[in-house]
């Protein structure tokens, strides 16, 4: 029987958090094969206030949520792991100037690099590319605007392509399968055990990788809107109308989730296609810390 629920999680190093009923838990395996696994209570801020969980606003806010706990478990999977790696004379340095804030500096500081990477390869570069195509005589706002976008599309799907051929990112991604495993096994009320979890698919319609993509089919219209100026005033432009796209998206996701008509499938289909990528076949281990971490999450178990 399958259960409608709102479980959703992350691939860590080594690991996998999982935002469940509960709160957040956290479940990484250490080098010496010991799972451990941390709960938070945590309340989204869409449930905190009645503003900020109107359609629209709540998509946008829960982005934001998910960036930030997403980095932090991030970060928690990775000190597991901090000993095996030889400590430079810079993190000395910078651990003695700053002491038990250094770890919040980093997550902060990479926050930022993140978004500036991210503005520059997925929003400036596809503009000044699309660019080139009007002086070649294109001058429909629409036209230039789908350029962009596919231009967009493309760009992320080799720097998926790029990434996954790393040995690091290639285990996170096999955690990533293990996480839509688990999820599938515990939605349809199956045993929760990796035996059984492993006969499930690893794609999953309500994957960020789906996310992702449908904002970037969601932004050519909206972007279309606001016609063709100059590369600083559309860069502007489009920063500004993200927290409209992400939260358009984050209304289409969830009714894809709750249904399963032909329109939500085929809406589905490029997002499961490339979740062939972002995602890898796990192995039992993977699949143990996948379901240990939901089970914390959603009460099933505690986490002692």
């Amino acid at each position: 029987m399958k259960k409608n629920c709102s479980v959703g999680g992350q691939a860590l190093i080594e690991g996998v958090m999982m935002r469940g009923k509960e709160g957040i838990a956290t479940a990484v395996r250490k080098s010496d094969g010991e799972i451990v696994v941390t709960k938070e209570d945590f309340k989204p801020y869409s449930k905190r206030n009645k503003i900020l969980a109107l359609p629209i606003i709540r998509g946008f806010v829960s982005l934001i949520e998910s960036l930030i706990i997403g980095m932090k478990s991030l970060n928690y999977s990775a000190s597991f792991f901090e000993d095996e790696v030889e400590e430079s004379k810079f993190d000395k340095w910078f651990q003695g100037i700053f002491k038990e804030k250094s770890d919040n500096i980093i997550m902060g500081f990479s926050f930022f690099i993140s978004i500036i990477i991210s503005i520059t390869l997925f929003i400036a570069l596809p503009n000044v590319i699309a660019n080139l195509f009007k002086k070649t005589g294109i001058e429909n706002t629409v036209m230039l605007n789908i350029i962009e976008g596919l231009i967009r599309v493309t760009l992320f799907v080799i720097y998926i392509l790029v990434i996954s051929r790393m040995e690091e990112i290639r285990r996170v991604f096999e955690y990533h399968g293990a996480e839509h495993k688990a999820i599938f096994c515990y939605e349809n009320g199956d045993e929760l055990t990796p035996e059984k979890a492993k006969q499930y698919s690893r794609l999953h319609p309500r994957c960020g990788t789906n996310f992702m993509f449908l904002v970037m089919i969601v932004s050519i219209m909206l972007f279309s809107l606001v016609g063709w100026q100059s590369l600083p005033q559309r860069i502007i432009y489009r920063l500004l109308l993200l927290p409209v796209v992400s939260g358009i998206t984050y209304e289409i996701i969830k009714w894809m989730g709750r249904g399963n008509s032909l329109l939500s499938r085929v809406m589905a289909m490029p997002g499961l296609a490339l979740q062939k990528i972002t995602t890898n076949e796990p192995d039992l281990s993977q699949l143990e810390v996948a379901i240990k971490s939901l089970k914390v999450a959603e009460g099933i178990e505690d986490n002692e």
